[in-house]
């Protein structure tokens, strides 16, 4: 009976500490003042577009998707009919195409889901 009646005062104790901390976490009057509501978002304008342009082109032994948005070209998809596709692919927007040459470390890349 006592081990019973000191395990609920304990737990009493353990809830009134936890509420009484709570009251004092912000103090009223702390000078606090409301904060604005964010401007809407701007609509999209006629000239943009969000989808990339692709155009594909074949040759005898290989297929060519440039992929561009808004005129600018991002990313090459290479298909030869023998083997597997591999990108050229401009990581940092100065309008040159990266191969794995330029990396220090190559990193292998294979297309896991498409949809």
């Amino acid at each position: 009976m006592p081990r019973k009646r000191t395990r609920i005062i304990s737990l009493a104790a353990c809830g009134v500490l936890l509420l009484s901390g709570a009251l004092h976490a912000q103090p009223e009057g702390s000078g606090l003042e409301p904060v604005q509501a964010p401007p809407p978002i701007p609509g999209l304008q006629s000239g943009n577009t969000l989808e990339p342009e692709v155009t594909i082109t074949h040759s005898k032994k290989k297929v060519f998707q440039e992929y561009r948005i808004n005129g600018r070209l991002y990313a090459v998809k290479i298909i030869p009919k023998d083997g597997a596709p591999y990108y050229f692919i401009d990581l940092d927007g100065d309008g040159t195409l990266e191969t794995r040459e330029y990396f220090l470390i190559p990193v292998n890349q294979w297309v896991l889901f498409s949809w």
